[in-house]
């Protein structure tokens, strides 16, 4: 079977990364390939091979828009663009919940180093009180924090559970982060740098820091794929690479 991909977004960095990534993999065909302010109706794809799955790599005040056009004119989605909140997150459920037959796979790093390195932090955050992380990415990248480190945060307090809350700093010290909860993220933006991630846990007389490095586009690729087969054969929502992928870790552990 053959997945026929829209790629909005096609121009930029991911995006054609993700296009040469599919011209090159049997199993897929680009049926369109569009810029991030391209009309909505050219992501459907031509009529004699409509597109199965769309790719969304674009900007984050225009993802949404993307994704609600591809799912009422039905078509499932695998959204690469940062900035989706877990306040958009619960509004993209609401509306699945509207088209329960359409699926939507959001991904806030195609990295799977990124994934377990994101699993590694949430497993270890059971064990810590003061838990920070620092975020790098190229100049260029629009929004901070980066999606992987809201997801991070978020999945640091949900493994956390009973144990509370990290001891954050105080709120009014805006050097200190922004708090995701309360987990603070700092976000560097620098020239030279692809992306980078560090999470640091601190204890009496120790500290131990979990830190992913994109060296090259080509960790992304996998991801890509993964993704991809999955979102079209799902229903539903489903948030974070490591939700596909055997982890060794039980679903309550997590």
């Amino acid at each position: 079977m053959t997945i026929r991909v829209a790629v909005v977004g096609a121009t930029g960095k991911l995006g054609s990364a993700a296009t040469a990534l599919l011209d090159r993999t049997d199993g897929f065909e680009v049926v369109a390939r569009l810029g991030s302010a391209s009309e909505h109706a050219d992501m459907l794809g031509p009529a004699d091979a409509p597109s199965d799955v769309v790719l969304d790599v674009t900007l984050p005040q225009v993802s949404a828009g993307i994704v609600d056009y591809a799912v009422t004119h039905g078509r499932n989605v695998v959204v690469g663009t940062s900035g989706w909140s877990s306040e958009r997150l619960a509004g993209l459920s609401t509306l699945l919940a509207r088209h329960p037959e359409r699926g939507v796979v959001v991904i806030p790093n195609f990295s799977l180093g990124s994934a377990l390195g994101t699993a590694f932090a949430a497993a270890a955050s059971r064990f810590f009180d003061a838990i920070e992380i620092v975020e790098t990415h190229g100049a260029g990248k629009v929004d901070s924090p980066s999606g992987t480190a809201v997801r991070t945060a978020e999945l640091i307090q949900a493994a956390r559970g009973e144990l509370g809350p990290v001891a954050a700093p105080h709120i009014d010290q805006r050097a200190r982060g922004q708090q995701v909860g309360t987990v603070p993220i700092h976000s560097l933006r620098l020239p030279g740098v692809s992306a980078r991630q560090e999470v640091t846990f601190g204890a009496d007389g120790e500290t131990l820091v979990i830190r992913h490095d994109v060296i090259s586009p080509s960790a992304y690729s996998a991801g890509i794929l993964l993704a991809l087969r999955a979102a079209a054969e799902r229903t539903g929502l489903t948030v974070g690479l490591d939700a596909l992928i055997d982890l060794g870790i039980a679903p309550g552990e997590r």
